[in-house]
């Protein structure tokens, strides 16, 4: 480990090689965009993620079916990400049908599956245990958005579920030796250092596997982007100086066997209103870098 510890370095450990997300578009939805809890979506999302992902029932995939990079990949070095919306938000006969394609298909590596830790059910826990027992030789990861441990600022963007469902989630799926990734924003509405601290040492206390943290980002069709338009002094978003600077604050105070996946934000830039700095991902990560380097700072040392 260098500063903080890379996926791309834990990968190359784990599994010899590194390894490539394929973004999946499954058709799902969510709980707080139709209707069961809300319907206007958190109030940062534009839509979901998944801007590049494939559109995906099952189908078998090969290289030559990647719409956007990494075409010139080996099979097997790849991750069957599903990305979009909510991914265990379906019966789970359907969850069976797309993670047992996925897994059989010599492209994947493994699957990544970005959900809410309030949409999956009993049921799918037991397909999830399954799957671990029928296919050894694959992986299966669990995304978590989370965003922040301050639940007055969870209700405020309208996550929809409380910590303590989060917790219980994290829980359950390292009970089945699933590993955990969890998303964080920084720079959300109210918030300050404290608050990305006590995030960052609720993680700690938790069995989590990896973390995904990202700048907040102002998208086109959000509820944030209205809220933006009418009084921008409501969001005094970051400078990259800032964001950097917080990383390294965060990071510093993050244990250090949690594998970060992410330092940046990946929104489609056609969407993306502010803060617009971070379309320069390798400039933040190297700014990030270098405050570390010169506050001798290295992920835990703040514990």
């Amino acid at each position: 480990m260098e500063y903080w510890r890379d996926l791309s370095s834990w990968l190359k450990e784990t599994y010899g090689r590194r390894l490539y997300r394929v973004p999946l578009d499954a058709g799902m939805t969510c709980p707080v965009r139709d209707g069961k809890l809300s319907s206007q979506g958190c109030t940062f999302c534009a839509g979901g993620s998944g801007s590049f992902a494939i559109a995906y029932d099952g189908q078998k995939l090969s290289a030559a079916d990647l719409t956007y990079n990494h075409q010139d990949i080996s099979a097997g070095d790849y991750i069957g990400y599903f990305q979009a919306y909510t991914n265990t938000y379906a019966p789970v006969s359907r969850l069976r049908k797309l993670f047992v394609s996925a897994l059989s298909d010599p492209l994947f590596a493994g699957i990544d599956i970005a959900t809410r830790p309030d949409c999956i059910e009993e049921e799918c826990y037991g397909l999830l245990q399954e799957l671990k027992a029928s296919y050894p030789d694959k992986f299966i990861w669990v995304e978590l958005g989370f965003q922040t441990a301050t639940e007055k600022t969870a209700r405020a963007f309208g996550r929809g579920y409380d910590n303590a469902v989060f917790e219980d989630c994290v829980k359950r799926l390292a009970a089945l030796d699933i590993p955990v990734i969890v998303h964080v924003i920084l720079s959300l509405p109210g918030e300050g250092e404290e608050d990305n601290i006590r995030t960052m040492h609720v993680l700690n206390e938790l069995p989590v596997s990896g973390v995904k943290i990202q700048m907040l980002q102002i998208l086109k069709g959000s509820v944030m982007a209205r809220q933006y338009a009418q009084d921008p002094r409501k969001f005094p978003l970051f400078t990259e100086k800032k964001y950097a600077e917080r990383c390294a604050v965060c990071l510093g105070h993050l244990q250090k066997d949690i594998v970060v996946h992410r330092l940046t934000g990946d929104g489609d830039r056609e969407l993306l209103i502010a803060p617009l700095w971070g379309t320069a991902k390798t400039q933040v990560i190297n700014d990030i870098r270098h405050i570390m380097k010169e506050k001798g700072i290295h992920q835990g040392d703040l514990l």
